[in-house]
């Protein structure tokens, strides 16, 4: 009996690999016909007639309209199923949970954020997202089709191995084991992700990062996070950790951060340091409008105040935000440096004051960045904003269903 030409296992990555360049080709150019599926993958028809039976079976694409051009019989034309499955996408912020479903062609149908309390404890506020979770996942809500699968963003250092949180400053969590938790109640591919890595590749796949494949993403919010993507990839690093851009030290005496460093960048840049700065002011003798938006209680300032404050040219606001701007532009300029990327994102919270930090940041780049690196790297606000993370999330699992088909429909039927 001869042998096969490849061994089984082979053959097995061989169609995943060819399922994987069929569905990426008709997410790219759908609606697209068979016959062009095997002009542009160099498959032959009977292969390419195979393994999209098999992707329709499995749910992932179906049949539209038929298209014809007057010459010959009318083409089927192909698209990704909208109704494969529903994906769940979960951001835990400092002071926030924001639950999003997806459809199988990215469009969010169903959402709820709610604020927290770090003070309310890890526990207490996992146990409030798990509920989130449930109920995104619930009939009534609308979830009626398969969960392809769940995913976390976190602001910490995730262990991508186990899904640990091992250390989250902001929200004062270490080794919490969030995706065992998740396993205990939910039977469907698990990712658990730093928020900003996330949002870096929700970025790259359906916002303002999409065709770059040198992008330096950086989220400012309560902290301050970033993440890289390289041709399609996030990087990093070494054990997983890389992008805690907000971590490098700006200044050796300066406040205390709360990863237990001084002088760390996030603490010159994030809504703390903003607010910090408005407060300054007022005990200094300023008047600003700030104080009256809030009704005399600065407790509740927020991002939205301040640029208030400043589209009515309080100049308080005006000063504190050109403060913050110039800070993330030399930190960005050290990073332009450093990574020479194509294509600089600013998302985050703060990306709603993007119109009042936009030119210290770019000045401060100008001034500090290697002219050759500066005039490589553009510098654009994120499309999805505040979604940019929960976007991460979707991202994440489509691209894994996307380029391992099989493998995640074996995961799901595993779960």
């Amino acid at each position: 009996m001869s042998q096969p030409l490849y061994p089984t296992g082979d053959q097995t990555l061989l169609r995943e690999m060819n399922l994987a360049a069929i569905m990426n080709h008709v997410r790219e150019r759908a609606p697209v016909s068979r016959t062009a599926l095997a002009g542009a993958t160099g498959l032959n028809k009977t292969t390419v007639s195979s393994l999209v039976r098999e992707l329709i079976d499995r749910g992932f694409l179906h049949e539209i309209n038929t298209w014809s051009n007057g010459i010959g019989r009318p083409a089927v034309m192909l698209e990704l199923n909208p109704q494969a499955g529903c994906i769940i996408s979960c951001e835990i912020g400092v002071d926030f949970i924001l639950v999003i479903r997806a459809n199988f062609s990215s469009e969010i149908v169903w959402r709820h954020q709610e604020r927290t309390q770090p003070e309310l404890g890890q526990d207490a506020i996992m146990q409030r997202v798990l509920a989130l979770l449930h109920r995104a996942t619930e009939p009534q809500s609308g979830c009626r089709t398969r969960l392809l699968g769940l995913a976390i963003g976190i602001p910490g250092l995730i262990d991508q191995e186990s899904g640990t949180v091992l250390f989250a400053p902001n929200l004062g969590w270490q080794n919490i084991p969030v995706r065992d938790l998740l396993r205990a109640e939910f039977d469907t591919p698990l990712f658990v992700d730093n928020e900003a890595n996330l949002a870096a590749l929700g970025e790259y796949y359906f916002g303002a990062a999409t065709g770059y494949d040198e992008v330096l993403y950086i989220s400012d919010g309560v902290g301050l996070g970033g993440g890289i993507v390289r041709n399609g990839q996030l990087f990093k690093g070494a054990t997983g950790f890389a992008g805690e851009f907000g971590h490098m030290t700006m200044d050796p005496n300066g406040l205390e951060c709360n990863c237990g460093n001084r002088g760390c960048w996030e603490t010159l840049v994030s809504q703390r340091a903003l607010f910090r700065l408005v407060r300054e002011a007022i005990e200094a003798g300023q008047s600003t409008l700030v104080t009256q938006l809030v009704n005399g209680d600065l407790d509740r300032m927020s991002i939205a105040t301040v640029v208030q404050a400043a589209r009515a040219n309080d100049s308080v606001a005006l000063e504190a935000l050109a403060t913050i701007g110039r800070y993330l532009g030399i930190g960005i300029a050290n990073l332009v440096n450093a990574l020479n990327p194509k294509l600089v994102v600013f998302g985050g919270i703060l990306s709603l004051a993007w119109d009042y930090l936009a030119p210290a940041i770019r000045e401060e780049l100008h001034r500090r960045a290697l002219r050759w690196n500066e005039s490589a790297a553009r510098l654009v606000l994120a499309r999805h904003g505040f979604d940019a993370c929960v976007m991460g999330g979707i991202a994440m699992l489509y691209y894994a269903i996307l380029t391992q088909p099989a493998t995640m429909v074996r995961q799901m039927a595993m779960h």
